[in-house]
């Protein structure tokens, strides 16, 4: 099946030969951190391993191993790069393979551990980062070749959250041409299949990244998010994430040769991909560490007061010209029962003006884009790209500057319609889309299939980023041997409501990791 999708590249092809290059990349082993602990430097008397493989374990379960010393650092790592090099040529998930710096990385890792220094909440845990933002030497290609000479000079304030938390970087995930499409390929690095199944995208722009960690490949998967780049990976690929309210995660690209256009700085969150809720709330307190670079980053705790009596969720009412599957329709319902069974209730209602939140999104991003970066994108990316972004544009609006003023002025009416929705309903069940996941390759087809996806297909997804709410996915079902994911919204900076209710989700639909890997056996 793979050969008739994928285009041959990975780690052992064309990737590993256009860019990996040895480049220095200084490895952090003394972590600081919100919380840190000094653990004895032997193994601690009933120190117990967790069942199976290395590469599957949590990241709660793995940092808690290597604290006690039921597992080296070292270990982890090798686990975790074998099972990579199983099974990535075949997904082209990751595309720079850093296992040689990761595994001196690991060593500095046992040796700081056994002086009985302190460790950070992910010391010697494996984890991914897209390679869309700075990582020490490396250039950040962002999907295009000709970003070759763009070397980063110093970490992007997430990947440095996680080195100084002890994580270890094993390897960069693939992503789009500036990571502008829904579908994860490009002619830099080719594309990336969804381990379920490679008649299916992986989606994106996080699509490496969701690939990767739902197949086994890092505890932890960066990714980011402007119009659904984390959720939309995490469900086509049947893995949890958060996209955080802007400002909770730091972000800054020293590589970058202008500054981001403002609304588009504002509608964008850095987050996590993982198999276990658990994970992703842990990787958000990792991620969320201060860093003075990024002017709009905002010191908010990560848990708020929690909401009197029983949590009202609003099981969101889909407008009427959107067609929805059967198999979504149930897997909200056993969602939103999931929930009910929880001591949540549920009731289903409309939410505010969803359609027109979306068409701000759209006008604003789109226009945004023409007028700052649309020339010098077209210049040096594909046909597939021009493809794709003209059919991302047929649905906004040309708008001159009064139209602008009046568009982002929108956006402020519509943050406060949502803010006090949630007054009444604090959490709100969605769906990420209403059809079946599409295939690898659908944005190429036409510019009406792409408005079709965005519009008719995943509204409840990119919708959000123009509020910068928080929005996290959970697996909810597998139907015909698919993943389906369901979206909690939850109010600004209560990523803690939205991980609650994706944990109640998941604790009775299960980790669906642990079905894939069966099949991939």
């Amino acid at each position: 099946m793979a050969k008739k999708t994928a285009r041959k590249r990975s780690i052992s092809g064309k990737a590993a030969k256009t860019s990996g290059k040895k480049s220095p990349v200084r490895q952090r082993a003394v972590a600081k951190t919100t919380r840190k602990v000094a653990p004895p430097a032997r193994k601690s008397a009933g120190s117990r391993r967790p069942k199976g493989p290395a590469w599957q374990w949590s990241a709660v379960e793995t940092a808690a191993a290597i604290r006690s010393g039921a597992i080296s650092a070292v270990e982890t790592v090798e686990a975790h790069l074998a099972r990579m090099h199983a099974v990535n040529p075949r997904l082209n998930a990751v595309v720079v393979d850093l296992g040689e710096q990761a595994l001196k990385a690991a060593h500095a890792a046992d040796r700081h551990r056994a002086r009985g220094g302190e460790l950070g909440l992910l010391h010697g845990v494996p984890v991914t980062i897209k390679e869309n933002v700075d990582y020490e030497g490396r250039p950040n290609f962002n999907g295009v070749p000709a970003n070759k000479d763009l070397i980063a000079p110093s970490d992007s304030p997430v990947v440095r959250n996680l080195k100084q938390s002890g994580a270890i970087v094993i390897g960069l995930t693939n992503t789009p041409e500036f990571s502008f499409r829904g579908f994860t390929d490009n002619p830099l690095h080719g594309l990336t299949l969804n381990p379920w199944d490679p008649d299916i995208t992986c989606g994106g722009s996080s699509g490496g990244a969701g690939s990767a960690v739902a197949a086994g490949i890092g505890t932890i998967a960066h990714g980011n998010d402007i119009g659904g780049s984390l959720r939309w990976p995490a469900h086509c690929n049947g893995v949890a994430t958060i996209k955080p309210t802007q400002g909770r995660i730091p972000a800054f690209n020293a590589s970058a040769t202008a500054e981001r256009p403002m609304l588009a700085h504002l509608m964008s969150a850095q987050g996590p991909l993982a198999r276990h809720v658990a994970d992703v709330r842990l990787a958000l307190e990792v991620m969320s560490q201060r860093d003075p670079r990024d002017p709009w980053w905002v010191p908010a705790p990560l848990t708020g007061p929690k909401p009197k009596g029983p949590i009202k969720v609003a099981l969101a009412r889909i407008p009427a010209d959107m067609a929805v599957d059967p198999a979504v329709s149930a897997a909200l319902r056993q969602a939103a029962d999931h929930l009910e069974r929880s001591g949540y209730r549920v009731s289903e209602v409309e939410v505010p003006d969803i359609n027109g939140v979306w068409q701000t999104w759209c006008d604003i991003i789109t226009n945004e884009t023409v007028v700052m970066q649309e020339a010098g994108m077209l210049k040096v990316t594909s046909e597939d790209f021009h493809k794709a972004w003209n059919g991302m544009k047929t649905k906004a609006k040309a708008l001159d500057l009064p139209a602008w003023m009046r568009a982002t002025a929108a956006r402020s009416g519509h943050i406060r319609a949502w803010q006090l929705f949630f007054e009444e309903y604090p959490v709100v069940l969605a769906p990420t889309t209403v059809q079946p996941t599409p295939g690898p390759r659908d944005d190429t087809i036409s510019a009406a299939r792409v408005q079709e996806i965005f519009w008719g297909e995943i509204r409840f997804i990119s919708a959000i980023n123009v509020l910068g709410l928080p929005g996290a996915v959970v697996p909810a079902a597998v139907h015909d041997g698919k993943p389906i994911g369901v979206q909690l919204i939850a109010g600004r900076y209560r990523e803690d409501l939205a991980l609650d209710a994706a944990a109640a989700i998941e604790k009775r639909v299960g980790v669906l990791a642990h079905q894939l890997w069966e099949t991939m056996a």
